[in-house]
């Protein structure tokens, strides 16, 4: 019977520990995506890219099909939105945030751009992973 309560007590604080660990990496994801929001409502590419890993590895889908690589991926947004007429204010609305596994979440949501040139909303899934300590977009599915 002793056996069988240490048990219980063992997979009761491996579950809070596990349930504790999520909380805190969807907070710090969200915290990214404020960033990110921030720093697009401000015009500010650049910035709004440190949310996304700086690698040839990170991939990019849109309407124009695949965009390999942070700096294509940074080029592509540059073109698309050339000034703050074009950038807006950003928001977001988050559906879901789910574990992949361990170091790895996608994220579900919609984008709305209130902008001059005419407002743009779409949908967005995004895959994170944490690099070096940081959690960093690794692709993004925008339409």
């Amino acid at each position: 019977m002793k056996k069988l309560i240490v048990l219980l007590c063992m997979v009761c604080f491996f579950n809070s520990y596990s349930q504790t660990n999520v909380e805190a990496d969807v907070k710090a994801i969200n915290k990214v995506l404020k960033k990110q929001r921030m720093a697009w409502s401000n015009n500010n590419l650049e910035e709004f890219m440190e949310g996304y890993w700086k690698s040839d590895s990170l991939k990019f889908y849109g309407s124009n099909g695949v965009t390999y690589g942070w700096d294509n991926t940074l080029e592509r947004y540059q073109k698309a939105y050339p000034t703050e007429n074009h950038t807006g204010k950003l928001s977001f609305k988050i559906n879901d945030i789910s574990n992949i596994c361990e170091g790895s979440y996608f994220v579900l949501g919609e984008y709305h751009i209130k902008r001059e040139v005419g407002n743009a909303d779409g949908f967005f899934m995004l895959v994170f992973k944490k690099i070096n300590d940081k959690w960093k977009i690794i692709a993004d599915t925008s339409s």
